[in-house]
């Protein structure tokens, strides 16, 4: 039950974060490192070999769900900040932010809209790998006009708190089940409490901007997040069945904006790069919330096209 009301969790840490910011603030960047260290790690706990050999037998789905990611994400980040000719920072944060991996919160958010949690996991497994090459190759080629990106950094960045963890995850509980079985009915209460404080922090660390600045940042960051959830189903539609379909919008629609912070305060020396990501930590969990509960009072069809082979 506590894990489900995570949006309701994060909303609370936004608004500790905008109005008692010393109370968040003191997960910087090396606390906020580890915390995003151990959620990788959670979900990698909750993978085996099997999965990775699930992604080879659903190719199209799961390649689907990978490509909305990396092409319609990005280029709804770099259409949106062009058009309202967002400042060079700004841009470049929301392109960023627009070019991260999936985040874990879309596997409760599928679950709720009555999608494929088990095409859910997998896809944000994939896109989550691929984060080390997509992040950043499309920062560079779409923000590396703007200002000056480190790609290489990037690429380190991701694999170290990322790729890593991951890794070690699965290893583990493919090679030390006993051990994992145990540690997995707590990660889920600890993954919670931790996004909620990495959801809060980055809101803390810039909140006199969000009160200067605030409506002119929520727009463009709500705007990428409500088209992304409504171009990922448009999209799926075309081939697959409703709840494939729920699945692949919402993966769309929610990454991992923790990450596109990190990244923004590691590699950026303009401290207004990171604000888009900490606005769209907020702008996903509340879309994805809506969307997810909407969805979960739509009845899936009866004859609905089953498009994930077990």
């Amino acid at each position: 039950m506590f894990t489900s009301l995570n949006s309701l969790q994060v909303i609370l840490g936004t608004i500790i974060g905008i109005y008692k910011p010393s109370m968040v603030t003191w997960l910087e960047t090396d606390l906020f490192t580890l915390g995003l260290g151990f959620l990788m790690l959670s979900m990698g706990l909750t993978l085996t070999f099997e999965d990775f050999r699930r992604c080879l037998r659903n190719p199209w789905t799961v390649g689907i769900g990978f490509l909305a990611q990396y092409i319609i994400k990005p280029m709804l980040g770099f259409l949106i900040a062009m058009t309202l000719k967002l400042s060079a920072p700004l841009a470049t944060g929301l392109i960023l932010v627009s070019c991260c991996p999936g985040g874990q919160a879309s596997n409760v958010a599928t679950y709720i809209s009555k999608g494929n949690v088990a095409l859910s996991v997998l896809m944000t497994t994939c896109s989550t790998i691929g984060a080390i090459i997509m992040t950043p190759l499309l920062t560079k080629l779409l923000a590396g006009q703007l200002v000056p990106v480190d790609a290489a950094g990037l690429a380190i960045s991701t694999f170290q708190v990322v790729l890593v963890p991951t890794i070690i995850g699965v290893l583990a509980n493919e090679f030390f089940p006993k051990f994992t079985s145990k540690i997995v009915t707590v990660t889920p209460l600890i993954g919670v409490i931790l996004t909620t404080l990495l959801c809060a922090s980055p809101i803390g660390q810039v909140a006199e901007v969000l009160k200067s600045q605030g409506a002119q940042l929520i727009l463009p960051v709500a705007f990428l997040h409500a088209a992304a959830f409504f171009l990922g189903y448009l999209v799926s539609k075309i081939s697959f069945g409703e709840s494939t379909s729920r699945t692949i919008s919402i993966e769309c629609g929610m990454q991992s904006s923790a990450l596109g912070f990190l990244l923004a305060q590691k590699h950026f020396t303009n401290p207004l790069v990171a604000v888009p990501s900490a606005v769209s930590v907020v702008c996903m969990a509340l879309g994805g919330s809506a969307l997810a509960v909407y969805w979960r009072n739509q009845p899936i069809p009866v004859d609905d096209k089953d498009d994930f082979k077990e």
